[in-house]
């Protein structure tokens, strides 16, 4: 459906542009003409120039030198207007060439413009029901519709690009959350590790102090005993 209503504004477009080119083809005729006129009129006062002064050669006397210089300014302008007729005469033939073109591609346009007429009819009843002043009006906003439908679509995109990034962003946090939990329990581990080995020293060295007071108080009451048995003997 888009399809058809871009085809058919595209159609209208061109038709336009075909006749703004054969007003201005029209338009560069009418000058090419109105140019051949004024060369027609310039050449018919350069013969009646030619012979005026021909005529004032033989009743005055000019000298064959002045003549001659004469005849060479006429050669020269009649040199100069055909070029520039021969000119007017490509430009022509250039827009008699171009307005062919466009007449062909009218022809094509036409054929176009025939199949989407059914298009057309409905616009106009549309145009008719409606608001719309003409069928140029609803293109135009239509036009504005697929504008913001190209927006909205545009903004979704952006909106999904973001909601991809944000999940993504999501799951990499968790990942490193992931990561750190794990690194923190294994710390813990270790440390957990640590104090029970450091608590099974202390037991290991709570019993060795033990044995070690033990050693100690034996020692102390043999050395005691042996203290008395000494002072005994000399008593």
């Amino acid at each position: 459906e888009e399809d058809s209503t871009n085809s058919f504004i595209c159609v209208l477009k061109k038709m336009k542009e075909v006749r703004l080119m054969e007003k201005v083809v029209e338009e560069t005729e009418q000058a090419f003409r109105e140019r051949m006129w004024a060369l027609a009129e310039q050449w018919s006062e350069l013969h009646t120039r030619r012979a005026q002064l021909k005529a004032h050669v033989l009743t005055s006397g000019t000298t064959v030198k002045e003549n001659e210089r004469l005849q060479s300014q006429a050669l020269k302008k009649a040199r100069e207007d055909k070029e520039e007729t021969t000119k007017k005469e490509s430009e022509l033939m250039r827009a008699r060439r171009e307005l062919e073109a466009l007449r062909k591609q009218q022809q094509k346009l036409s054929k176009k413009l025939v199949k989407y007429s059914l298009f057309k009819r409905y616009l106009e009843d549309v145009v008719e029901n409606s608001q719309f002043r003409d069928i140029e009006d609803l293109i135009s906003y239509y036009k504005a519709l697929v504008g913001t439908r190209k927006d909205l679509l545009q903004s979704q995109w952006w909106h999904r690009q973001l909601m991809e990034q944000s999940k993504l962003l999501q799951q990499q946090m968790r990942a490193e959350k992931e990561a750190e939990t794990l690194q923190c329990k294994n710390e813990l581990a270790q440390l957990r590790e640590s104090s029970e080995q450091a608590q099974s020293d202390i037991r290991q060295w709570g019993d060795r102090w033990a044995e070690i007071q033990d050693g100690a108080a034996r020692k102390a009451t043999e050395l005691k005993s042996l203290s008395m048995a000494i002072h005994s003997l000399f008593q």
